[in-house]
């Protein structure tokens, strides 16, 4: 696989990821943080701690499931495993909250794993279809 295969892959998977998740961050997850756990939140999210996540997740996501499927020509390879290692990632951070915070919610849990699941499943059939189309 190129470098310039590479480079189209994570550029593609990462824009669409942070273009989708802003949109539902905005609209839906923050008014249901809001609900719970409001008095917690900050007015304006710390944007470097944002770019360290999304560039490392994205960075593991190609790595770990779209790169894999890419070389097997199977873009619903990474629809599934994407949306394995998304449900992984976002109940970890959600089911660890759940457990050790008061004001944590089941439906936070249950709503941002889901998310987490559809989002990066999504994001990474994205990329692997975009990417064999390009490069």
């Amino acid at each position: 696989m190129s470098a310039v295969t590479l480079i189209v892959l994570y550029l593609v998977t990462a824009i669409f990821f942070l273009a989708v998740d802003a949109v539902m961050l905005t609209k839906f997850m923050r008014p249901l943080f809001e609900r719970y756990v409001g008095d917690w939140l900050l007015d304006s999210p710390r944007l470097g701690a944002a770019a360290v996540f999304y560039l490392a997740y994205v960075a593991g996501l190609v790595y770990l499931v779209s790169r894999p499927a890419l070389a097997a020509g199977d873009p619903m390879q990474a629809l599934v495993q994407g949306a394995i290692l998304g449900a992984m990632a976002y109940g970890t951070y959600e089911f660890t909250n759940w457990a050790t915070l008061r004001n944590w919610s089941v439906v936070q849990v249950m709503v941002d794993t889901t998310w987490g699941a559809v989002l990066t499943g999504v994001s990474a059939w994205v990329g692997v279809t975009v990417a064999r189309v390009v490069a």
